[in-house]
C-alpha cells in the first residue's frame, strides 16, 4: 500500500513551542517537551473550553488554527495512542474506592469526545473520526485521511496529539512520553507542491539506520520533526508492520 499527500497546512502545540519559528527551530534540535503549562483556549466558547483539560487543550489549539477559515465542511480525523488516560485512570480509582463515578467524567473520558467538543463548538455536522491503534496509531490517521480524500473531500483535517500516561501505567510504557499536539490539513497532491509519501513496506523490510526517528521522542511527534525538518526517508517498525515516510519535491 502507498499513500501520497500535500500537507497544505501545519500547527501544533507542547509546552514552551508555540509559533510556528519555535517549532522549526525545535526541529533541528529537538528535545522532549515537559510539563503542562499550555496557554487558555481561546478560540473555544467558555462553556465549552472549562470542561477541556491539558489534554483537549494540546489537541485543540492546532484543530483550531487550521479550521479558522473553514466554514465547519472540512472532515477531520483525531488520533491519539492513549488519549485522555489521566480521566480514565481517575474514575478506576474512584471505582476501586467504592465512590461514584461522575457522568460528566465519564463522558469527557471517551476517545471521540475531544473532536466532539471541537464539532460542538463549531457548529459542524460532518464526518469526525477518533482512532487510536498503537504504534500504528499516525499511519492509521493519515490512511483514514487519504480514504476521506479518495471519496471525494477536498481536504481534511488531521490532529494528533498524546499526553503522558498516568504514573501507575508508565511501566509498561514503550517510547518517551509528553504532551503535544498537532494537525495538519491535508489534500491531494498538486502540481508544483511537495507531497509526501506513506508506504507498507512489511515486516521484513530491510532497516536503514539512518532513516530511523529520533528516539528521545514518542512517534507521533517524532513524525511531526520528521516534516518540519525537511528529512528525505524515515522508517518506522512495529508490531506487525514496517512503515516509510517520504518526501517528494
Amino acid at each position: 500500500m502507498t499513500l501520497e499527500f500535500e500537507i497544505r497546512a501545519w500547527a501544533a502545540c507542547a509546552p514552551a513551542l508555540q509559533t510556528h519559528a519555535d517549532w522549526q527551530a525545535w526541529s533541528q534540535a529537538p528535545w522532549l517537551p515537559e510539563g503542562t503549562d499550555l496557554p487558555a483556549l481561546a478560540a473555544m466558547a467558555p462553556m465549552l473550553r472549562r470542561r477541556v483539560n491539558a489534554t483537549g487543550r494540546a489537541a485543540l489549539h492546532p484543530a483550531y488554527e487550521i479550521a479558522a477559515n473553514d466554514a465547519g465542511g472540512m472532515p477531520a480525523v483525531f488520533a491519539s495512542r492513549h488519549g485522555d488516560s489521566h480521566r480514565a485512570f481517575s474514575m478506576l480509582s474512584e471505582l476501586a474506592a467504592n465512590q461514584p463515578v461522575s457522568p460528566t467524567a465519564f463522558g469527557l473520558s471517551v476517545h471521540n469526545a475531544i473532536g466532539a467538543m471541537f464539532s460542538i463548538d463549531r457548529g459542524a455536522a460532518t464526518n469526525l473520526q477518533a482512532l487510536s491503534a498503537g504504534r500504528d496509531t499516525v499511519e492509521t490517521a493519515v490512511v483514514e485521511a487519504c480514504a476521506l480524500l479518495a471519496d471525494g473531500a477536498p481536504e481534511v483535517l488531521l490532529v494528533c496529539y498524546d499526553t503522558p500516561l498516568p504514573d501507575p501505567y508508565l511501566a509498561y510504557a514503550d517510547e518517551p512520553q509528553c504532551l503535544y499536539g498537532w494537525a495538519w490539513r491535508v489534500g491531494q497532491p498538486r502540481t508544483g507542491a511537495p507531497a509526501w509519501r506513506l508506504e507498507l513496506v512489511g515486516v521484513d523490510a530491510a532497516e536503514d539506520p539512518a532513516a530511523q526517528g529520533n528516539p528521545l521522542l514518542p512517534h507521533g511527534l517524532d513524525i511531526l520533526r520528521f516534516v518540519l525538518a525537511g528529512d528525505a526517508q524515515l522508517l518506522h517498525r512495529t508490531e506487525h508492520a514496517v512503515w516509510r515516510w517520504s518526501r517528494h519535491d
